[in-house]
């Protein structure tokens, strides 16, 4: 069965309010899909929907915690049967922490947003025959730096996990897009007042000379939603960062 959404899918993205979710919300409402953004800031939610851009789609915004089963329960109650389900959520205040001072608290955090979250999602959502379930994990799981360990094993642990859903739960798809860096905003919780010599930094280790923006990855994403013959794949928009 050959999925399009120019018949209307209904898309659901948690993470939606910010950066790769935002941008996929954004091309899919130019498309002509419904659209259901949830995160867990409501505030975030509001000001993501009003910026959208006009198009023939639909857009509506769901205060919802990925790390919360009930939440995610509730939401696929409320929501009903779609299409697709992406997840671009990751808590950023576990993400990055050296081993030495290791918070397990913070790290549960980081674990619960990119493994277990994902798994709920699996559990709760309700697809349609042909539609698919997408999951974001990251350059860390192929190139970690000192800090990212919990990071690296939970992207790592994701692109498993996703295998194993693609097997149990077909024919539904289940696919997994690994960003490298993108001008997010999680830089800002990262570098602070540094991000743009950062960035500049990292755009000279790659082979593309730049790093990636949002809607370059929601690209990537669209292109296993839309492709009905994949499954059980990582799609890698990285700039190349695997190969340096």
């Amino acid at each position: 069965m050959t999925v399009s959404t120019t018949t209307a899918e209904r898309v659901v993205i948690i993470g939606g309010s910010s950066g790769m979710g935002a941008a996929l919300a954004a091309a899919l409402v130019g498309e002509g899909a419904e659209v259901v953004i949830a995160s867990r800031s409501a505030d975030r939610l509001a000001d993501t929907e009003r910026a959208l851009p006009e198009g023939p789609g639909k857009v509506r915004s769901l205060v919802a915690d990925i790390t919360i089963e009930a939440d995610i329960e509730r939401l696929f109650t409320e929501v009903g049967q779609v299409d697709h389900v992406v997840t671009t959520a990751v808590d950023v205040e576990g993400v990055y922490q050296p081993v030495a001072s290791f918070d397990v608290d913070l790290a549960r955090k980081t674990l619960d947003a990119k493994l277990i979250g994902p798994a709920l999602l699996a559990k709760h959502a309700r697809i349609a025959p042909g539609g698919s379930l997408t999951f974001t994990s990251g350059i860390a799981a192929y190139r970690p730096s000192p800090g990212s360990s919990i990071v690296a094993a939970a992207n790592g642990a994701l692109e498993s996990l996703a295998y194993a859903l693609a097997v149990e739960l077909a024919p539904t798809r289940v696919n997994v897009v690994s960003p490298g860096w993108i001008d997010t905003p999680i830089w800002d919780a990262i570098a602070g007042s540094a991000k743009t010599e950062r960035h500049q930094q990292l755009s000279a280790r790659l082979p593309v000379g730049r790093i990636g923006h949002p809607a370059e990855i929601a690209q990537a994403m669209l292109a296993l939603m839309h492709n009905p013959f994949i499954t059980g794949t990582v799609l890698h928009a990285d700039g190349g960062h695997r190969l340096v």
